[in-house]
C-alpha cells in the first residue's frame, strides 16, 4: 500500500492546525478538513528533491560522449597520467591535426545514441584547446593554423549541426606547465603564494572565456574538482553561476549537480538512487569518508533519502578492453569495448537511473579511428534494434497500472520511468506477468527514477501489471513498456 506521510507537527504547523479548527468553527467542517489534509500532502511531496532543467536534460540524454585530447596525444608515446601531471611537454608545437574534422567525431557519437557531447578544453597539460587571452599556453601559440586555430569553437560549432548538447571539460587541478599539483603550486613562500594568485586569476580569466565567447554549455565538468578561494583556488562557481546559470555544474565543495558513479566501469548497480545526502561530493583528500568508504559504495548507490538530487554518471573509455585508454595511443584498437559489453554497460548505467559517458578518443591525425567509429554505429543500431519492437505501452497515476496485449504472447524486457520533475516517488514495486498458470512476479524493486530496464527469459503473457507498494505521495509513471527481441 502507498505509505501515509507522517503528521508529527512542527511549531509553525501547530499555529496552523489551531488557525484552522478555529475557522472550522465558522465555516464548512468538511471543505476545511480536506484542505488541512491536501496542505500537509502538498508539503510531503515538496520535500521530495527534484531536478533543475539542466539535470532533467542530462538524464533524458542517457548517453554522452567525452572527446580526451591534448598535447601527448602526438608525442607517440603510452599515456602515463602519473608522469604526466608533472612533466611539461617539451615542444607544445607537436599539435598538428593534418585531418582535423570535429564534425566526424560528434557524428560517430550521435550514431552510438549520445545526446551529449564534452570536450577536454584543457586537461593536465595545462594547454588550452582554444584562443584565450588569459592563458598563454593555448592555441593561439601554435604554429598550426598560423595561431587561429580554435578546437572548442570547432567542436561547438559541430554538436549545433548534429543537434547534439554541447559541454566543456576543464582540467584545473594538474597543470604540468605552470606546476600545479593537486590544485596548488608546492611551497608556502611569497614566490609560490604570488604564483598560485597569478594561477587562480588565470583560471579564473580563461573560464570566463570559455562561459562568454562559445554561448551556452549544458553542462561544465571541471575533473577533480574545482577548489575555490576558500581553498586556496579559483573562484570558478560564482563565473558559472553569473554567465552560464542554466547549465549542469560538476563540481566543487559547494555544489555538484551529478555524481561520479564510484567507477569507471560504465555501469552502477541496483539500486541507485537519484539523491544525495551530500550537496557536493569532494575530490581526493576532500571527499568525505562517508562517501568514500566501502569502494565509494555510496556514489554508486544513491540515499533515497538524500536531500539534493544528484544522480549518478556511469563512464568508461571506449578503448576500456584489457586497458584503460582515456587518450589515443597507437597501436591499441584492440582494446575498444566489443559490442555485447557495452551493450552490457547500456542496461547497467541507462537502464539503472544513470547516464552512460564513453570516453573518445580522437587520434594525432584529428580524426576519431576507423575502429571506435565503427563500434559506436554497432551500438547504436543494437540498442534500437532491442527497443523498436514496442508491444504495448502505458502511462498514468496510482497504484497499478496494466498491460493488457491483443493476443498472448512472448516478451522480455519491460521498461519503467517516473516523471522525475515530481521527484523519485517510488519506493518499492513489482512486475508481474499473466500467464496460462496465473500471475507470476517478473521482477521485484525499489528505485524507478528517468528509466529502469529489465531483461528477463521469455515468457508467453496476455497482460502484465505494475503493482506500486510503497512511495511518497502518489506514483507518477511517465512510461510502461514492454518489448520483444531475439
Amino acid at each position: 500500500m502507498v505509505s501515509a506521510f507522517s503528521l508529527e507537527t512542527t511549531p509553525w504547523q501547530y499555529q496552523m492546525r489551531n488557525r484552522i479548527l478555529y475557522q472550522m468553527k465558522k465555516t464548512n467542517f468538511n471543505i476545511l478538513l480536506l484542505l488541512f489534509f491536501g496542505h500537509f500532502s502538498l508539503q510531503a511531496q515538496n520535500q521530495l528533491p527534484t531536478p533543475t532543467q539542466a539535470q532533467l536534460n542530462w538524464q533524458n540524454a542517457e548517453m554522452a560522449a567525452v572527446f580526451h585530447y591534448d598535447l601527448h596525444v602526438f608525442d607517440g608515446k603510452v599515456y602515463n597520467q602519473a608522469e604526466n601531471r608533472i612533466t611539461p611537454i617539451a615542444d607544445y608545437n607537436i599539435f598538428n591535426p593534418v585531418k582535423l574534422d570535429t564534425d566526424q567525431w560528434v557524428k560517430a557519437a550521435k550514431e552510438a545514441g549520445c545526446k551529449i557531447a564534452i570536450l577536454t578544453a584543457t586537461h593536465e597539460t595545462g594547454f588550452a584547446l582554444f584562443q584565450s587571452d588569459s592563458n598563454p599556453y593555448s592555441m593561439k601559440a601554435l604554429k598550426w593554423q598560423d595561431g587561429t586555430g580554435d578546437l572548442l569553437r570547432d567542436f561547438k560549432a559541430s554538436c549545433e549541426k548534429y543537434g547534439i548538447l554541447p559541454g566543456v571539460y576543464i582540467g584545473i587541478r594538474w597543470n604540468s606547465f605552470y606546476g600545479i599539483h593537486d590544485f596548488k603550486v608546492e611551497g608556502e613562500s611569497k614566490f609560490a603564494q604570488n604564483r598560485q594568485q597569478y594561477y587562480n586569476s588565470m583560471v579564473e580569466g580563461m573560464v570566463k572565456e570559455i562561459f562568454t565567447n562559445y554561448g551556452d554549455w549544458a553542462m561544465v565538468w571541471f575533473d577533480g574538482g574545482a577548489h575555490g578561494p576558500e581553498q586556496g583556488g579559483p573562484d570558478v562557481l560564482s563565473i558559472f553561476e553569473k554567465y552560464q546559470p542554466n547549465g549542469l555544474f560538476y563540481h566543487n565543495l559547494q555544489r555538484a549537480d551529478m555524481r561520479w558513479g564510484g567507477s569507471e566501469s560504465g555501469t552502477v548497480p541496483y539500486p541507485s538512487w537519484g539523491t544525495f545526502p551530500y550537496q557536493a561530493v569532494g575530490a581526493g583528500e576532500s571527499t568525505k569518508e562517508e562517501i568514500s568508504r566501502n569502494n565509494f559504495a555510496l556514489l554508486k548507490t544513491g540515499d533515497p533519502n538524500g536531500s539534493y538530487y544528484m544522480p549518478a554518471m556511469s563512464d568508461a573509455p571506449l578503448r576500456g578492453y584489457g586497458g584503460h585508454d582515456w587518450f589515443w595511443e597507437p597501436g591499441r584498437d584492440e582494446l575498444v569495448y566489443p559490442l555485447d559489453k557495452l551493450v552490457n554497460m547500456y542496461y547497467n548505467s541507462v537502464g539503472h537511473n544513470s547516464t552512460l559517458i564513453l570516453g573518445l578518443t580522437p587520434n594525432a591525425e584529428g580524426l576519431l579511428p576507423e575502429t571506435d567509429t565503427k563500434r559506436l554505429k554497432e551500438l547504436g543500431d543494437e540498442i534500437n534494434r532491442r527497443f523498436e519492437n514496442k508491444i504495448q505501452s502505458t502511462s498514468g497515476t496510482g497504484t497499478e497500472l496494466h498491460l493488457k496485449l491483443d493476443k498472448k504472447q512472448k516478451v522480455n524486457q519491460v521498461v519503467l520511468m517516473e516523471d522525475i520533475i515530481q521527484g523519485e516517488r517510488v519506493r518499492k514495486f513489482t512486475i508481474e506477468g499473466k500467464t496460462k498458470g496465473g500471475w507470476k512476479t517478473i521482477f521485484e524493486g525499489s528505485v524507478i527514477g528517468h528509466k529502469f530496464i529489465h531483461q528477463f527469459e521469455a515468457m508467453e503473457v496476455s497482460d502484465l501489471r505494475l503493482k506500486i507498494i510503497e512511495s511518497i505521495g502518489e506514483a507518477q509513471i511517465k512510461d510502461f513498456s514492454v518489448y520483444s527481441f531475439d
